[in-house]
């Protein structure tokens, strides 16, 4: 990509960051072309579709979670190591308010532009949520496409101003029913 190209997409990226953290998965394309001072041609050659630009967003904050994922896996009691993640997941998918519909779709659709994002992050959560079943300290009956749906279910609360000053709760209720005991 040339420099000015790069630019631009990074440019692009920043502004989409700052519109969809404000105004959800659903902002505008076209205010988001407008606020970072490019045609809306410029943001469907760099993104054609809204997906696109999701992908682009969530891929780094993805990518972090699941380096983080193989992190716990190493520092962590897989207890802690699942809860953990989990709350950092969470917090991941509520900074794009909206993006878990699109997320949870691309997980079904391997033509999705956010499908190997999303399950590459599924996986290491899966990886934690195995971990701890192993130990004995998670359900057994529990797999990872469940652990994924928690996760979007206490993002969506999140999302919603009159459930948002219980989501911290209703976090440690789902962490309590995934576990089957915690540690001291």
């Amino acid at each position: 990509m040339r420099a000015d190209a790069r630019k631009n997409y990074d440019h692009l990226l920043a502004v989409a960051r700052a519109v969809i953290a404000e105004q959800g998965a659903d902002a505008s394309l076209r205010d988001i072309a407008r606020k970072a001072e490019v045609g809306l041609g410029t943001l469907y050659r760099h993104f054609p579709t809204r997906e696109a630009l999701l992908e682009a967003l969530l891929r780094a904050s993805f990518d972090e979670l699941t380096a983080r994922a193989g992190g716990l896996e190493i520092a962590a009691s897989p207890d802690e190591a699942l809860v953990s993640w989990l709350r950092e997941a969470v917090a991941v998918a509520h900074n794009y308010s909206g993006a878990i519909a699109a997320m949870v779709a691309a997980i079904a659709d391997p033509d999705s532009a956010l499908h190997a994002s999303c399950t590459t992050m599924r996986a290491a959560g899966t990886r934690l949520l195995a971990r701890a079943q192993v130990a004995g300290v998670a359900r057994p009956d529990i797999d990872g496409t469940d652990l994924f749906a928690l996760l979007g279910a206490l993002a969506w609360l999140r999302d919603q101003p009159s459930l948002r000053p219980r989501a911290d709760h209703l976090f440690d209720v789902i962490a309590g029913a995934i576990l089957t005991e915690r540690r001291s």
